[in-house]
């Protein structure tokens, strides 16, 4: 019999957290322990290598020569995302 599984859940409304696992026996005693993923620091992703590293300061460098950029009006932006 299994005593134990890891799971990964994302909280839900009011704090609810739902982990459902068909290896217990229905009124099995358990303890749940929650432990709370630190946030990620994208920046520390996005120089993580040096091709992201290159690929991030080249966007900078389109935005700030205002290069290969894509435009569009709050209007085109609903029309096309907004469910």
């Amino acid at each position: 019999m299994i005593s134990s599984i890891k799971k990964r859940t994302i909280v839900g409304p009011n704090g609810k957290i739902e982990i459902q696992s068909s290896e217990f026996p229905q009124g099995a005693s358990v303890e749940v322990i929650v432990l709370l993923e630190p946030e990620k620091d994208e920046t520390e992703y996005l120089l993580s290598s040096e091709a992201n590293k290159n690929h991030l300061i080249e966007a900078i460098e389109n935005i700030e020569k205002r290069k290969n950029l894509i435009s569009f009006t709050p209007t085109e932006w609903d029309e096309k995302y907004n469910v």
